[in-house]
């Protein structure tokens, strides 16, 4: 007779080498996300100083690099179509990681995250529709509400000095890969409105000859670097949006470890990519799309027409229903039930906190207006408005629970026999037991010699010398 096992725990604690990855990852991450604040609010001001507006306009739209080649791009084109790419590589490297190695390798496991993603990008552009259709607005903008931006996300953490316990962390992180997935289909589908299919092809010639060297284990970025720029330059001139390529390569990296490795080469690739990415890649794309002039009418008109409004009310609200009822749907209907240490509260709290979207809501932005400056203007003012008043309402709600994460983030780092693992991960270890007890037994000898020394001083202070029991003073 078989022990039934019991029933999945949503947000449980993560295996150690998940958490480990998991933190590194979002240490990065962290850092990049406050340097994504820093060249939003520069790009701002830039901006909207009278005397430095005309000068961000000249340098945006100042154009570089081989006409030849079809590659003469103005300097925010560049970051969005070529730095972007580095950011979706990345991502590419996370979803290979944890289709094999993470939460998304167990179907039973991925099905929380991918459902709420899915969850939390259908019901924003449902959001939009309904609001743009009721306000008699254009539909194109319908994607700009559907993306969450991590790095962002994890900076507003950062800010407020909220420290949310792993596994809603690694959620989060989770959740944003497979957003950022579905982001970069969707641009690939709706966005794509030629395709040159002779650049379309040499691209998966350069994609297939760089899975080959990769399968044949050959090293040397010599190789690899100009390979994925002819990718990627090819990718471009196709039609097909450059960022696609980024993904592409990313997927095609091996993420498992072999005999003998202490880390596959997507991990050590990713490891020094990510840095690149969140500290240059992502900020310099912030401070070429974040610089809208904002006026007191303008802010205004984020609340009165249908297409702002609705990619207001899709981050704010959408996000936070979609993801928070896409979790609950998936506790209700399968066996996975919430963590005994958290409350549903944290999971709304957390989905409010995806409603942050930045950098590919930025991208999608311009993407649906191309060619309407004025309305993609207006719409990346939205985007700024709606991910302000989702980062406040995260905020709210996280610093009440605040003290909740603390004690549990003590838990999960509580480590009494200095082994530098964690005691809950070595519970099921005899020599951790033993090690504790010969820690104990040390503190308890310790002690025993603290009290037989002031006992020792207390009977020396007893006129006369000490007596036996019953003995009166000399």
């Amino acid at each position: 007779m078989t022990t039934p096992r019991p029933p999945r725990k949503a947000f449980g604690r993560l295996s150690l080498p998940e958490r480990n990855y998991v933190a590194e990852a979002l240490r990065t991450e962290t850092v990049g996300g406050v340097l994504l604040l820093v060249a939003a609010v520069a790009a701002l001001v830039w901006a909207n100083i009278p005397v430095l507006s005309d000068s961000y306009e000249s340098v945006s739209h100042f154009h570089f690099g081989p006409e030849a080649l079809g590659l003469n791009l103005s300097v925010a084109h560049w970051a969005a179509d070529g730095l972007l790419a580095i950011f979706f590589f990345v991502a590419g490297i996370e979803l290979k990681r944890e289709l094999v190695a993470g939460d998304l390798k167990d179907p039973k496991a991925a099905a929380l995250p991918v459902v709420a993603a899915l969850c939390g990008m259908a019901v924003p552009a449902v959001v939009y529709t309904v609001t743009a259709t009721a306000g008699g607005g254009s539909l194109s903008g319908w994607a700009v509400p559907t993306a969450t931006d991590i790095a962002f996300a994890l900076a507003v953490l950062a800010v407020i000095g909220t420290s949310l316990p792993s596994a809603l962390r690694a959620f989060l992180l989770t959740l944003a890969v497979v957003d950022d997935l579905f982001a970069i289909l969707i641009i690939a589908v709706f966005f794509t409105e030629s395709i040159d299919f002779v650049a379309l092809g040499g691209a998966v010639v350069g994609l297939v000859v760089f899975w080959l060297l990769l399968r044949k284990g050959v090293r040397g970025w010599y190789l690899y670097v100009p390979l994925g720029l002819a990718i990627w330059a090819l990718m471009y001139n196709s039609g097909v949006h450059a960022t696609i390529a980024g993904v592409a390569m990313g997927l095609m990296l091996r993420c498992h470890t072999r005999e003998g490795e202490s880390h596959s080469p997507g991990e050590h690739i990713e490891h020094l990519v990510r840095p690149l990415s969140a500290g240059l890649a992502v900020p310099l794309f912030a401070l070429f799309s974040a610089g809208v002039a904002l006026s007191g009418g303008a802010l205004a008109d984020v609340f009165t027409k249908p297409e702002t409004l609705g990619v207001v009310l899709g981050l704010v609200v959408g996000k936070t229903l979609g993801i928070f009822g896409g979790t609950w749907l998936t506790a209700r209907f399968t066996k996975a039930s919430l963590s005994d240490d958290l409350q549903w509260a944290d999971v709304f709290a957390v989905a409010s906190l995806a409603g942050i979207g930045f950098t590919v809501s930025l991208l999608i932005g311009e993407l649906a207006f191309e060619g309407d400056a004025a309305m993609t203007g207006q719409v990346k003012a939205a985007v700024l408005t709606g991910s302000l008043i989702a980062a406040a309402l995260a905020t709210v709600l996280l610093k009440i629970r605040n003290a909740k994460y603390r004690k549990m983030i003590e838990a999960e780092e509580r480590d009494d026999d200095l082994s530098g693992v964690p005691d809950v991960y070595e519970e099921d270890d005899p020599a951790y037991h033993l090690r504790v007890a010969a820690i104990y037994e040390k503190k308890a000898a310790e002690h025993r010699r603290i009290a037989d020394e002031m006992e020792t001083a207390r009977l020396a202070e007893v006129p006369g010398g000490a007596g036996d029991e019953g003995d009166g003073p000399a």
